[in-house]
């Protein structure tokens, strides 16, 4: 499953970590992803993975 949020598509970026003698080498910043569960309009549910700012805004917009 990719390390991705189904509902705004934020995925990994890429960076450097550098050191403190300034040597850099890749990392990646992953998302914050969380599993939740959605109420479908029929309704079921279903476990979808969200970035925890995706689900922040949600709550805040209700």
């Amino acid at each position: 499953m990719a390390r991705k949020c189904a509902l705004t598509g934020k995925g990994p970026m890429v960076g450097n970590n550098v050191s403190h003698a300034n040597n850099k080498t890749k990392r990646r910043f992953l998302p914050n992803l969380r599993s939740v569960r959605v109420t479908l309009e029929d309704g079921t549910t279903k476990k979808i993975r969200i970035a925890a700012s995706t689900l922040r805004t949600m709550k805040k917009n209700g």
